[in-house]
Parts: C-alpha cells; structure tokens; sequence
C-alpha cells in the first residue's frame, strides 16, 4: 500500500515545473528534499547526484524532464524538447514523435504557466487556444492566451497536480513518478546513488551520465534506469504490474541484471512484461496487414550502453502507464506500489 509520505511528496513535485531544458528549478526543488532524508547531493551540468552510506552498492537514474513548452517569438510557442535537441522539424522515427504528433490537440485548452529557469519564479500563466503542425517548419506550433507579453526563450509549464481516480494516479507522469520514487527510497534507508538527468527526452541526459562515469564510476558499472512506459489502453497497461526489456533500439541491456529483476518478480509473485518482445509481436501483426511496424523504443539506458564501449551497463524497471506525454497519464496504485518494493529489495539484496 502506498503510503501518505510517498503521495504527499508526488504532489510536491508534480507542481514543480521541470520542462525539458529548463531543469534546474526541479533540482533545487530535489536537491531540498534528498537532502531531508539525509542524502548527500552534487550537482553536475544536466546531473544531480545523491548518494547514501555506500554509494556503489547499487545505482538507480531517472530522468527528471517533462514536456512543455517555450517561447520561440512574439506569442509563438514549440515542443522544449525539439528546442532542446536543435531539431526543426519531424521526422516521425521515434515512439514519442509518432506519439506527440497524435496527441497534439488533446493539449487544447490545457492550463500552462511561464517560469523563471533557475529559480522557479513565476512569470504568468494562460490557456492553450490553438496547436498545429506549421507546414513550412513541419514542427508543432501552440498560440496561448495570456502570455502574450513572454519573451523568447521563456520556459512554459503545463499547470498540473496529482489526481486520484479509480486506483490510478493521473497526470504528467513522465518521469516525475520515478523522481519521487527514488527520493522516497531515501527515507527507508536507501544506501547507494541515485542519478537524476535532465533532458532525456531531447536525446540529451545519456552524455551528463556517461560524463560523471568517466570521472569517478568503478570497475562495476551497474546502472538500473527508471522510467514510465507506455500502453494504448488502461486494458492493456494492467496486465502487468512491471514492465522490464532485454533491449531497446540502441542495445542489448546486461543480462544478469534483468535476470536478476525477472528473478525478483517472479519471487514476489509481481506479473511483468518484456515490452521489447511486446512491440516485436505487435509489429508482426502490423507487417501481416501490411502496415508500418512501430519502434521498439530508444531509452537513456539504451544510448549510454552504446556510446560507453563497456564502461556502463544495467537494465530497465519500468511502470506501465497509459494517455502517454499527456497531462492524463496514468498508472495504477498497485503498479506503483510493486515499482517502490521492488527497487528497495533489489537494493537489499544487491547490499547483502
């Protein structure tokens, strides 16, 4: 059962604006948090660190960005995360363009607020009036009521809070779920590190993490990534309480270590999926009707495998959610639940 200190911590952070890019708010927000549960912090470009009583017994990462938006010209906004990532258009090869593509008027009329990067300070708020994809940038454009007055390169949240409804936390859940996941484990005597990143879903967050491996990561490199993965349907989202991978896009993930999280569910009793073999039958479904096959999906952990030449492994624990990169994510309590005693066993058991 999930217990009060856990929610009342999501809500603090669920109203923390953490748009891709403009991250450090967020940080400060976590840095104040970790730091009440007794961890010891450091900060790093597009990284925040905190570590326990024996920071190498296990590593966890999650990243901490969420989709909004930014300024880009008199009463002219764009996705932060095509900013971010210096792109100028859609090229519809990835999971989440194909996704934010199909979902770009269910942010109509959606509550957004402007905000000072660093600090969090407010800067005014106001009502999406208008998205679409701009035929000459190929690239989503919003109109706003009331931030007219925003200058360019202002960072735009969307005005959020936890919702409970029907066994389901809702709202933009992506990642801010596995954030607050991780700063809870702190207050049960969480022992080892935890990495938070930032501009994970402008393709970014793998180089701040590979960056601090270099520096100080030891001949073990074990890294356990955290994240939301989605699901078409509430349906289809609760037939399994974790979702886990062998692989994404980029790499293989290490074997042992999702045997050893296979393992621990099975032990637990804690049903699960393998979502890269999930999509791979999808897709056969898809060519026998001859439609295009979908992406198995890039991830953090996927991109540092590739690029670190052995230095840095690990696997995937995952929650399945469902309305994806919306403001109506959901996930289940019980899922949640399995996600929060699942990563603290696997610490226990990795300590011991």
């Amino acid at each position: 059962m999930l217990s009060n200190d856990f929610i009342d911590l999501l809500k603090i952070l669920i109203r923390q604006p953490c748009v891709v890019g403009a991250e450090h708010s967020f940080f400060r927000a976590l840095q104040r948090e970790l730091e009440e549960r007794g961890a010891d912090v450091y900060w790093y470009e597009g990284l925040l660190v905190a570590q326990g009583k024996n920071p190498f017994s296990v590593m966890y990462s999650a990243h901490i960005d969420r989709h909004g938006l930014i300024c880009t010209g008199p009463n002219e906004f764009q996705f932060a995360a095509f900013i971010s990532a210096n792109r100028t258009d859609l090229l519809n090869n990835s999971v989440s363009e194909e996704l934010m593509t199909k979902v770009t008027q269910r942010f109509q009329a959606a509550p957004v607020f402007a905000y000072e990067p660093w600090s969090g300070a407010y800067r005014g708020s106001g009502v999406i009036k208008n998205s679409y994809i701009c035929e000459y940038r190929n690239n989503l454009i919003f109109e706003i009521d009331g931030l007219e007055d925003v200058v360019a390169g202002t960072p735009i949240a969307f005005k959020d809070k936890l919702r409970i409804k029907d066994g389901r936390l809702v709202g933009q859940l992506d990642n801010v779920i596995s954030a607050a996941t991780l700063v809870h484990l702190f207050s049960l005597g969480f022992e080892g590190t935890v990495f938070f990143t930032a501009q994970e879903e402008a393709g970014k967050s793998w180089r701040y993490l590979l960056e601090w491996f270099r520096r100080f990561g030891g001949s073990t490199n074990r890294l356990f990534v955290v994240d939301t993965s989605p699901f078409p349907d509430t349906e289809a989202a609760n037939n399994q309480l974790l979702v886990l991978r062998e692989k994404d896009a980029n790499a293989e993930f290490n074997t042992e270590s999702t045997r050893m999280i296979e393992n621990l569910c099975i032990e637990r009793q804690v049903s699960y999926l393998f979502k890269d073999k999930y999509v791979e039958q999808e897709n056969d479904r898809l060519l026998a009707r001859g439609e295009r096959p979908r992406s198995i999906g890039s991830t953090e952990l996927g991109r540092i495998i590739a690029a670190s030449n052995g230095l840095v492994d690990g696997t995937t624990i995952q929650v399945p959610t469902t309305d994806y990169h919306t403001m109506d994510e959901s996930a289940s309590w019980e899922s949640i639940d399995a996600f929060i005693n699942l990563l603290s066993s696997l610490a226990d058991e990795i300590k011991s």
